[in-house]
This record gives C-alpha cells, sequence and structure tokens, in this order.
C-alpha cells in the first residue's frame, strides 16, 4: 500500500514550482497537466513534466500526472507523450472526470500498448480515477472496478458542486445552511466502491489554503471514516495532512500488540485461544482485522514502535 496521506498537487506549466515540490515532504505529488494549466501552456508544460520526472529527486515519493479529462482534444497527446518520454519514472496515471467504466478501461489499453511499444513493464503504471460529478459517482462501483490498474478513487469537490448545483462557493468547507456534512453521502459512496476492490480512497481539496485549522478540520471528517488521505494544494497544508491521516503513536502501538497478541495466544503455545484478554481488552479475529487497518497505516506513515508485547 503506497502512503498517500498528502497528494500535493503541482501545475505542469511551473518549473519553479515543479523544483520546489521534490523537496517537500508530501507523500504523493501529482504534476498537473488539467485545470491549473491555460490552454495555450499545456503542450509546453507536457515537456516540463517529463523533464522534472526524468531529471528530478523525488525522493521516494508516489509520482503521478494528471492528464486531461477524456472530453478534451489533449488526453492521448497528454498519456503519449509523459509515458514515452517518462514512464520508468511515473507510477500512476491520473485522470480527472470519470464518468463511466469504458474511460478506465480506455486508459489501460493505451498505457498497455505504450509499455509494449517502449519496452516498459506492461501494468507496472497505476491508474487513479478522480469523481466529479453526478453520473461518475452514480457509476462508481463499475468505475472501480474497471482495471486491475486502479489504485486510488478520488473525490474531486469542485466540478461536483457544479455538477449537482450546490449553493456555495466555499469549496471542501460545510455549508452553514445546512444541518449537517453535505459531504457525507459523497464520501462513504466512493469509500465503498474503493474498499469493496481494494482501492484507496483519497479526499479531495480544500481552497482556503491559508486556512489550516479549516483544512484540519474537514480532513479529521474524512479521516474518520476511513480515507487514506487528501489533497494539498499548498505546502502549509502538508504537515496537518501526514499527521490527520495517520494514526496516533499511541493507536499504532496498541495495534501492533493487538496483532502480536492474537498471534501468540491462538498458536500452540498460547493455547489455541480464540478470545483473550489483553490487559482490560478483550481481543479476538475481530479486533485482528481492525488492528491490521491501524498497523497497516502506521507502517505506510513510517512509524516505528515504541512497546512489545509480552506473554503472561
Amino acid at each position: 500500500m503506497r502512503s498517500r496521506r498528502s497528494c500535493l498537487a503541482v501545475p505542469g506549466s511551473s518549473v519553479k514550482m515543479l523544483g520546489k515540490a521534490q523537496g517537500l515532504p508530501a507523500d504523493q505529488v501529482f504534476l498537473d497537466l488539467e485545470d491549473a494549466v491555460a490552454p495555450l501552456a499545456k503542450a509546453e508544460a507536457r515537456k516540463n513534466v517529463v523533464a522534472a520526472l526524468n531529471e528530478g529527486d523525488w525522493g521516494g515519493k508516489v509520482r503521478a500526472v494528471r492528464v486531461n479529462d477524456l472530453t478534451t482534444e489533449w488526453t492521448y497527446r497528454d498519456v503519449v507523450e509523459v509515458v514515452e518520454g517518462a514512464g520508468p519514472n511515473v507510477d500512476c496515471v491520473m485522470l480527472p472526470k470519470v464518468q463511466n467504466a469504458g474511460q478506465i478501461q480506455w486508459l489501460d489499453i493505451t498505457l498497455t500498448q505504450i509499455e509494449k511499444a517502449v519496452g516498459l513493464e506492461v501494468g507496472r503504471i497505476g491508474i487513479e480515477a478522480q469523481i466529479e460529478n453526478a453520473v461518475g459517482l452514480v457509476e462508481v462501483d463499475a468505475i472501480a472496478a474497471a482495471s486491475p490498474r486502479l489504485e486510488t478513487i478520488i473525490f474531486g469537490p469542485a466540478d461536483f458542486m457544479a455538477s449537482i448545483n450546490m449553493r456555495s462557493l466555499s469549496v471542501g468547507a460545510l455549508i452553514p445552511d445546512y444541518p449537517g456534512d453535505p459531504y457525507h453521502y459523497i464520501l462513504m459512496r466512493i469509500l465503498m466502491a474503493a474498499r469493496t476492490h481494494d482501492l484507496q480512497a483519497i479526499d479531495g481539496p480544500f481552497l482556503q489554503i491559508r486556512d489550516v485549522d479549516g483544512f484540519r478540520a474537514v480532513a479529521k471528517r474524512s479521516a474518520a471514516l476511513g480515507f487514506d488521505g487528501k489533497w494539498v494544494l499548498h505546502p502549509g497544508q502538508i504537515e496537518a495532512a501526514n499527521e490527520v491521516y495517520a494514526p496516533s503513536q499511541e493507536d499504532y502501538d496498541h495495534a501492533e500488540l493487538i496483532l502480536d497478541a492474537y498471534a501468540h495466544y491462538t498458536s500452540e503455545a498460547g493455547g489455541r485461544r480464540g478470545a483473550v484478554m489483553l490487559g482490560d481488552e478483550m481481543i479476538d479475529e475481530a479486533s485482528r482485522k481492525m488492528a491490521l487497518v491501524i498497523a497497516a497505516k502506521g507502517r505506510a506513515a513510517g512509524l516505528t514502535r515504541t512497546s512489545r508485547f509480552e506473554a503472561q
């Protein structure tokens, strides 16, 4: 599982920002050829992205490229030029505004053809699907099942809000006139589709980039549901995302203790027991499954244990 607590957007048209992003502590960086790049700058942005991927030091970050959506004239050139030019240094291609499974299948087939043509390992490059309108959300189950290359399903709030005529201009923030979280159903729908197919679920951006407390509050909601990370649009949001989408040290240590204890007590040496006490807590197979989730997130975030299990 790749760690994607913080997914930093970087405009492909800005050589300066492409360089700066390499030294930032984001788990993933996606080099954007879509909304962040003006139509007249698309061709030059492709060249910038290829050069940055080939010549830059990304320090183990997940390297993704967001191409333009399939209703435009730019998508096929985006995919061909980037993968032919920098394929060994591309981890994922992100497709925005996905509306049906066929669009993901098109990208899968195109990637396979390019990989075969230039001698890349077939299937290594992953796909990230961005859900940005009502049609995409209705079709999200089929989209999530469309390709073995799929790694993430991403919520794109701004376009989604426009697609359903939501009466707000505050992207990602709560709406004062609505007595609840207007994004809850959308996030859960994406999360269910993602988990059904063992994919990661990524929350979209929070546009008030200087309001880090607001970003943190919004991020905590999707993290509580089980989302794996969130887009960040500014370096100031990275630390908050990395913190919110990783388990606390206490929770991580506790999860590892549960796994160790369960493994011991279900073994021959431990008495082959199915339910036991760990301190004041009863643990069983369900406890093990929950602990696996927390432990995996902690390991992916680079946490190290500060406690060890000792059999009583």
